[in-house]
């Protein structure tokens, strides 16, 4: 860890904030609003009764949980305590969120009544696990819930304890296997890769808010269990902000609108086309419904976001500046564009940020105008790595002339006015709304099951998600494999969004001579396909 980066952690920042502005409104959820003093005291309470659970500094907390009120207090409990944040993907299976949690480590799970079977389900598989703690399904002052209880018990002053800016918490990614590895980010390097905090300690921190008087009211209709949506709160919470959470769980777009206006939002932070389009559809009928002239930011990051949606936006979001990010869970500001009202830009061209290089697969640098793609590499505040990974973290993680960096797998092209030009993973990562979807694993559930010889999975453009998952299914002659039965064998296998919404069967082979899928091959038959069979009518991803 650089020493130019200050020892700051997200529990001080808290708790001063906290002190120094007691009544401002940290969160706002249907009809509660809990003031800074309130938030403090109940993530007060709830990291000390963390500890009487058993748990010690550095232990791991499961967060299964869909956005919540919830979610911020438990994430301030941990930062507050020491313990570990490590996200639960909600859309998981069995054997995937058993992976996630064995893998983690989890002393306590925390987690959603509507998951309780799902939890029930798990437990004689996990001895790790000290302590489940349910939150209840209306998470309102008073309401009866193990969570709520260890929010109301016991003492609400700030915690006695020395913090360290090495902190950790865990962000879960997906794996190149298709099961999630999780990123070690120190708070420190977190604090300084959301660019949020300049001083170098608490007092001058709360003294720039005081100066600014600039307080963000946020909207995250991100997933917090994502990078996206928990960024979000980290970087609301560090500015004394207020977090305005949807009181559904799943988004809608005229909820999401309403709380826009009743609020005067100021940022919201969505993923790309999957929320844009919605937005788009909603407001071509009800635009005037909704006094939108509060929002100054709306923000993306990981997924697609197409120019004729960011132009569409603008014309409902007057004020708004639209902030396209390219980063990952392995490290953040990679890349940006700004779109406003009267401007024009091209969709997957970005700004390279700070620290951020580009490299040939020998690590010598592409020049700039050169057409040669190349892997993108940020520098500066990053993370320590992969938990229990080293092979993964020497590969992501090179130190090249003497510089660390983080390369995810991210290939660009470098352009002649030193901007970039996104052109993917370089692993066939399928990038469906947000969430990454391997293709081995897609292909590894497909030939499980009676009759399938072989399957190729790829990404294909999709209006709304970026790209959604197709595939290319090789069958016994004369077998025959109803979708049902294809789908009753994936959900026990694999949660709905890695799912096929598009299934080829073919007799032909499609591989090379050395057993690797012929890409070119599958992504013509695919294509002939979709032209002859029209668009897709499964929709849904739950």
């Amino acid at each position: 860890m650089s020493d130019s980066i200050p020892d700051l952690n997200f529990g001080d920042l808290f708790d001063g904030i906290a002190e120094a502005f007691p009544e401002r409104t940290a969160i706002r959820f249907g009809e509660l609003s809990c003031s800074w003093q309130t938030f403090a005291e109940r993530s007060n309470r709830l990291a000390r009764n963390l500890g009487r659970q058993g748990l010690q500094p550095g232990a791991k907390v499961a967060f299964y949980l869909r956005n919540s009120p919830a979610y911020i207090e438990l994430f301030a409990a941990c930062a507050k305590g020491r313990f570990v944040h490590a996200n639960v993907n909600y859309r998981y299976v069995e054997q995937e969120l058993f992976y996630l949690l064995d893998n983690s480590d989890a002393e306590a799970v925390v987690y959603d009544a509507q998951f309780r079977p799902q939890v029930e389900a798990l437990k004689a598989r996990l001895p790790k696990v000290r302590t489940y703690i349910e939150v209840g399904d209306a998470p309102v002052a008073g309401f009866a819930s193990s969570f709520e209880d260890l929010c109301l018990q016991g003492d609400s002053t700030p915690l006695q304890i020395e913090r360290s800016g090495d902190d950790l918490y865990f962000m879960y990614t997906g794996g190149t296997t298709g099961y999630p590895k999780a990123v070690m980010w120190p708070a420190r390097a977190r604090i300084a890769a959301i660019g949020m905090v300049t001083a170098a300690d608490v007092a001058g921190h709360i003294q720039a808010l005081r100066a600014s008087a600039a307080f963000p009211v946020a909207l995250p209709a991100a997933p917090m269990m994502h990078s996206t949506g928990l960024t979000t709160v980290m970087s609301t919470l560090v500015a004394a902000g207020t977090l305005v959470v949807l009181p559904t769980r799943s988004f809608d777009p005229a909820t999401c609108l309403a709380e826009v206006a009743r609020h005067r939002v100021t940022r919201i932070a969505i993923v790309g086309d999957a929320f844009s389009l919605p937005l788009l559809e909603h407001l071509r009928s009800h635009a005037d419904r909704y006094d939108l002239s509060s929002v100054e930011l709306i923000s993306s990051a990981g997924a697609m976001w197409s120019e004729p949606c960011k132009q569409g936006l603008l014309e409902y979001f007057p004020r708004a500046t639209l902030a396209d990010s390219l980063g990952s869970s392995e490290g953040s500001r990679i890349g940006a564009a700004t779109a406003r009202r009267g401007e024009s830009g091209s969709t997957g061209r970005f700004e390279l940020g700070p620290d951020v290089k580009v490299f040939r697969e020998d690590f010598s640098e592409v020049p700039a105008g050169s057409g040669e793609a190349g892997m993108l590499a940020k520098a500066g505040a990053l993370p320590l790595g992969y938990y229990k990974d080293p092979a993964r973290t020497a590969e992501t993680f090179p130190t090249i002339d003497g510089v660390r960096y983080s390369m995810p797998g991210d290939w660009c092209r470098l352009e002649a006015d030193g901007t970039m030009t996104l052109l993917g993973r370089g692993n066939h990562c399928i990038n469906t709304g947000g969430e990454k979807v391997f293709p081995e694993e897609v292909e590894e559930a497909l030939k499980q099951v009676p009759g399938i010889i072989d399957a190729a999975v790829v990404g294909v453009p999709d209006e709304r998600w970026g790209q959604s998952v197709a595939a290319l299914i090789r069958t016994s002659e004369g077998r025959e494999l109803p979708d049902s039965l294809l789908h009753e064998h994936l959900n026990r296998h694999l949660a709905r969004y890695k799912h096929p919404r598009r299934l080829h069967r073919v007799t032909d082979g499609f591989r090379h001579e050395n057993g690797k899928i012929n890409y070119r091959a599958v992504n013509r038959m695919l294509l002939e396909y979709l032209e002859e069979s029209g668009p897709s009518d499964r929709q849904s991803r739950n």
